[in-house]
C-alpha cells in the first residue's frame, strides 16, 4: 500500500482479490502486505521478502500469487526487477496473477508485453511524482516556509495557518496536522540564542577556535539541542549554517527515489534569503565564513594534503566528521571545494578508496536493515496482543502508552587478535525507557542477538560489548526479536524493576 491513493489501501485491495479469487474458485491461504511502503525498492518491503523467501526457500503452500495490480508488485524504477522477482516465483512453480489489470498472466507475448508497459508506467508514475513533490517543496521553500529536519540549537519550529497566522509552536517530533499548514523557524529560549550569538562574537571577534568554544560551553554546562556535550564538529555547524541568519536553504543534499545521497552544486540549492528572524548580524556571519575560508585559503593544496595525512595517521580512517573535529585543520567542506570531493582528497593522501567503501557499505546496510527491524519489532507487539506508536521523526516507539523504546544496530568489529566486539551507542538525547540493542553477526549481514538495556544503562552514551559479559547484561539478551515483543508486552517501564 503507497501513501498516495485511496484505492491502494490494504482493505481496498484485499476486497478485490477475494472477489476475484472467490470467482474463479480460489482459496486464499496467506496474505502477505507492505503498509504505507511506496514499492520503488525491496527495502523495507517485509511482506514482499518474506513471500520471496517463502518461495525460495521452499516453504510456500500455495501455488498462485494474486495481486491487486502490477504496480503493487512493485514501482521499481529497473522493470527487470520486478520482472527478476515474478520469475523467481514461476520457476518455483507458482503463478503470479494480477486481479484487476484486465489480462491472463499466460506468458504468452500479450502479456509480456502489457506487463512491461505496466511495470515501466509504474515506475514513471513514481519518477514523475518524485519530479512534482521536488517541485512543490521547492516552491515552499522560496515563499519562506521550512521543509523536514530539526530546527537545531538555538531555533524552534512554528505552525502556520494557511492564511499565515501562527498557531503553534512544534515541539521536537511534533508534525502539522492539516495540509495547508506551513512551518516556519523562529527564535528559541532566550538563553539558546544569546548562546549562539556568544559562539560567533566569540569566534570573529575574540579569535576563539571551535575547540575552545566546545569547552567553555560544556564548562558552563550548556547542552546541545540533542541533550549532547558540545564538540568542535557541532559548533563548526552553528557558525556555517545560513539558518541563523534567517536564510532558508533546502537541496544541498538530495536522495531521490531511494537513491544514492548526492551532495549538489550551490546552483542547484534553492533559497529564500532573509525567511526567517535571524539570530546572527549578517556582517558577522560573514566575518565568520571569510575566517573559516582564510583557514585554507592560506595553506597550499599539498599543505592540506598534508594536515589530511596526519589526520589519517592519527585516527586510521577519514570522514567529513572526523575531519571537523580536529582543531586548527580545514573543515571538509574546505577540502571539497578545494579538490572536488571528500573521495578526491583522501585518494591523494593513499586513503584506500576500498577499505572506505566497505566501513560505508557496512552502514549503509545497517541504515537499511533498521526500518525493517522496527517494523517487525511493531508488528510482534501487536500480535501478542499491545499497542504500539512510532515517532516518524526519532523512530522511538511509545508502547501500550506506558514506556519508550529505542531500538538501535551495533555493528561487528573484528580485533587484530580475531576477537569480536560491540560498541552501542545509546540516545542519551532522546532518553527511551527502554534500548534494544541489535548485535549484528561477525560479517554484519545477519543478527546474531538482541540485549534489552533499561534506562540506567543508557546514560553511559556507549556501551561496549564482548562475546561474553557478565551475569546481569546477559540475563537481556534474546536470541529473538519474538521474545524481545513477548517480553515488551508484559513488563512495565524498566527502571522500576
Amino acid at each position: 500500500m503507497s501513501t498516495d491513493h485511496q484505492r491502494y489501501s490494504t482493505e481496498n485491495q484485499s476486497t478485490a482479490i477475494r472477489k476475484y479469487a472467490a470467482e474463479r474458485g480460489i482459496e486464499i491461504v496467506r496474505t502477505y502486505a507492505d503498509h504505507g511502503k511506496s514499492g520503488l525498492s525491496l527495502a523495507g518491503r517485509s511482506g514482499l521478502k518474506s513471500l520471496i523467501d517463502d518461495v525460495r526457500a521452499g516453504r510456500a503452500d500455495f501455488n498462485l500469487i494474486l495481486v491487486y495490480d502490477v504496480s503493487r508488485w512493485g514501482r521499481f524504477q529497473d522493470a527487470d526487477e520486478s520482472a527478476f522477482y515474478e520469475y523467481q516465483c514461476r520457476k518455483a512453480g507458482i503463478q503470479v496473477e494480477y486481479c484487476i489489470d484486465g489480462f491472463e498472466n499466460d506468458g504468452s507475448p500479450v502479456a509480456t508485453i502489457v506487463k512491461g508497459v505496466k511495470r515501466a508506467l509504474a515506475g514513471e508514475g513514481s519518477r514523475l511524482l518524485s519530479v512534482r513533490v521536488f517541485a512543490g517543496q521547492g516552491r515552499l521553500i522560496e515563499l519562506g516556509f521550512r521543509q523536514g529536519g530539526p530546527a537545531g540549537f538555538g531555533l524552534r519550529r512554528h505552525l502556520l495557518d494557511g492564511a499565515g497566522n501562527r498557531k503553534a509552536p512544534l515541539a521536537r517530533g511534533e508534525h502539522k496536522s492539516l495540509q495547508t499548514d506551513r512551518v516556519i523557524l523562529v527564535p528559541g529560549p532566550p538563553e539558546e540564542v544569546d548562546a549562539v550569538r556568544w559562539i560567533y562574537r566569540s569566534f570573529v571577534e575574540e579569535g576563539r577556535s571551535e575547540n575552545e568554544i566546545a569547552a567553555l560551553l560544556n564548562a558552563q554546562g550548556i547542552s546541545t539541542d540533542l541533550g549532547r556535550p558540545w564538540t568542535r564538529g557541532t559548533v563548526h555547524q552553528i557558525l556555517i549554517n545560513e539558518k541563523y541568519v534567517g536564510d532558508n536553504v533546502w537541496n544541498r543534499v538530495s536522495c531521490k527515489l531511494q537513491g544514492a545521497r548526492v551532495r549538489n552544486r550551490p546552483d542547484m540549492w534553492i533559497r529564500r534569503d532573509g525567511a526567517f528572524e535571524p539570530l546572527v548580524d549578517h556582517m558577522l556571519f560573514e566575518a565568520a565564513q571569510i575566517i573559516i575560508r582564510e583557514r585554507s585559503r592560506r595553506l597550499t593544496d599539498e599543505e592540506m594534503l598534508e594536515v589530511l595525512r596526519t589526520i589519517l595517521a592519527n585516527r586510521g580512517y577519514l570522514s567529513g566528521l572526523v575531519i571537523d573535529e580536529v582543531d586548527g585543520a580545514p573543515s571538509s567542506s574546505a577540502y571539497r571545494s578545494r579538490f572536488g570531493s571528500l573521495l578526491r582528497a583522501y585518494q591523494l593522501v593513499g586513503f584506500s578508496p576500498d577499505r572506505d567503501y566497505r566501513y560505508v557499505e557496512v552502514n549503509r546496510a545497517l541504515r537499511r536493515l533498521h526500518p525493517e527491524i522496527v517494523a517487525q519489532a511493531m508488528a510482534g507487539i501487536r500480535d501478542v496482543g499491545g499497542a504500539v506508536e512510532q515517532d516518524p521523526a526519532t523512530d522511538l516507539l511509545t508502547v501500550n502508552g506506558e514506556f519508550t523504546v529505542s531500538i538501535v544496530l551495533a555493528r561487528c568489529q573484528e580485533t587484530p587478535s580475531g576477537t569480536v566486539r560491540w560498541h552501542i551507542r545509546l540516545d542519551t538525547g532522546l532518553a527511551p525507557d527502554i534500548t534494544v540493542a541489535v548485535r549484528m553477526a561477525p560479517g554484519n549481514a545477519s543478527i546474531r542477538d538482541y540485549y534489552l538495556l533499561p534506562r540506567r544503562d543508557a546514560t553511559l552514551g556507549r556501551l561496549r560489548i564482548g562475546e561474553t559479559n557478565d551475569l546481569l547484561l546477559e540475563a537481556f539478551r534474546f536470541d529473538t526479536l519474538e521474545a524481545l515483543a513477548d517480553l515488551a508486552r508484559r513488563v512495565s517501564i524498566m527502571e522500576a524493576a
